[in-house]
């Protein structure tokens, strides 16, 4: 007995201990809405169950309605000579090929529809055999050409020339080794029979939208011819399908334009960093992939913009060359090239010359003190002088290097004074004045103090050094 059997017979030992409680009794009185949808989405995934054929649920493949459409399309494509945009006169609504066109794009998208459908059903009744498939190929018509190819022997997976064309290297390896571990059971003939008929029907439909979308693209030049200058011919055929025809996409503004074609994803367990909201046919045009990824949104929404113009003028027949179309394509583009150039280099800015111009000194009384004070004076220059070859003796004979210079030397001459200005001497106040008229003494006491405050001002020292007074 393996592991998982086991699990199943506890749990089924479990449920019968446990008493049983009737249902009437387990049921609420009253349920939410949501409750509701809940039931009828177990309901409804019980139908899908118990469908026994893909038929059932999917009728378009067989139905006249794809039968007719496909018909017209292979007569107009079959026509000897194209029509061109001048041949249409009046309104573009009562064309017949424009008529066709605008079926086409509408039975394109239901295919879309029975494909999801199919998908579905395929995956319910898969699952019995590789119940594991389903979250390793996402894709909806790749699932259904993975489990047309692999059917019972999976196995097959390894070295299939069909699957290496639908699924990556990786992919494959995953797959093949989840199949060496999958706890799936063989299929028999009837179910495996069932599987081949949906897969085989999701293919068909598949070749019989990617013929229509042929021939519109083919035919857009026609009915769109500025707008399929902007974004394609491919984009603006599914554009058009969407929006339901030309005139209902010219009266519809950009930012629905930018929408169209957007599918919401489910991203549960997943990064949200991968989700692109707000991106539709227009954001995977050649026009806008082709840009950097930073300006991608602002590329689309200015396509968008321009999109709805130019289904404008092709709704009135204005320009029937696509002219209006190719300068708004090169009005995008300039938009886009300005957006891609580098930012101006910034010069390292330099200093301003500087003002040669002598400045304004200050002078005045106190700038005179100051230089008074300052100054250097005879005697301090005779003392800072030395003459050469001469040795000379130190002034405290204790070898501290200092000595008086040409001071009291033999050659030396007399120490010649400053010259005294009459602005700048000083000046004695009127009360000394007297006392010296009054004590006209040689040699007394005021003549000294006197003459010791001349000397003093002079620059000289309080010391009697070098023969001074």
């Amino acid at each position: 007995m393996s592991l998982a059997d086991e699990l199943l017979a506890d749990l089924e030992e479990n449920d019968d201990n446990q008493p049983e409680v009737a249902m009437e009794e387990a049921e609420p009185a009253d349920m939410d809405d949501d409750q509701e949808a809940t039931l009828e989405g177990v309901e409804e995934m019980e139908i899908d169950v118990k469908v026994a054929s893909v038929r059932e649920v999917c009728k378009l493949r067989d139905s006249p309605k794809l039968a007719d459409i496909l018909r017209r399309i292979e007569i107009y494509a079959n026509a000897m000579v194209p029509r061109k945009s001048a041949d249409m006169v009046g309104s573009v609504e009562s064309d017949p090929e424009y008529q066709l066109i605008v079926e086409a794009n509408g039975i394109a998208v239901e295919i879309d529809n029975e494909i999801v459908n199919i998908h579905r059903f395929t995956k319910d009744k898969y699952q019995k055999r590789f119940p594991e498939l389903d979250s390793l190929v996402m894709g909806e018509l790749d699932y259904i050409r993975t489990v047309k190819e692999l059917g019972n022997d999976l196995d097959r997976v390894k070295n299939n020339e069909i699957l290496q064309q639908v699924l990556t290297q990786a992919t494959i390896m995953i797959v093949s080794v989840t199949a060496s571990t999958t706890q799936g059971t063989h299929l028999n003939e009837e179910e495996l029979r069932r599987i081949q008929e949906a897969c085989d029907m999701a293919i068909d439909l598949h070749a019989y939208k990617m013929k229509i979308y042929e021939y519109v693209e083919s035919r857009m030049t026609f009915i769109a011819p500025n707008l399929s200058v902007i974004v394609g011919a491919s984009t603006a055929a599914k554009i058009l399908g969407l929006a339901g025809g030309l005139i209902k996409l010219s009266k519809m503004p950009a930012c629905n334009v930018l929408i169209l074609g957007s599918k919401k994803r489910i991203l549960s367990g997943f990064s949200k960093v991968a989700m692109l909201p707000h991106t539709g046919f227009i954001y995977y045009s050649d026009i806008v992939q082709e840009t950097p990824p930073d300006l991608r949104r602002k590329a689309a929404r200015l396509v968008a913009s321009k999109c709805t113009l130019a289904a404008r003028v092709d709704a009135c027949h204005e320009s029937t060359n696509g002219q209006i179309g190719q300068q708004f394509r090169e009005d995008i583009e300039k938009k886009l090239d300005k957006l891609q150039e580098p930012p101006p280099v910034k010069f390292i800015k330099p200093l301003p010359k500087p003002i040669e111009s002598s400045k304004k000194k200050r002078g005045g009384k106190r700038v005179r003190k100051m230089k008074e004070r300052y100054a250097i004076t005879e005697f301090r220059k005779q003392a800072n002088r030395m003459n050469f070859g001469d040795i000379e003796e130190d002034a405290y004979q204790e070898d501290l290097g200092y000595s008086r210079g040409v001071l009291g030397k033999s050659g030396t001459g007399r120490i010649r004074l400053p010259q005294v200005d009459e602005k700048t001497k000083v000046r004695i106040s009127k009360t000394l004045q007297k006392n010296l008229q009054r004590q006209q003494v040689w040699g007394g006491s005021t003549t000294q103090v006197l003459l010791k405050y001349k000397w003093i001002h002079l620059g000289g020292k309080d010391n009697n050094v070098g023969g001074g007074p």
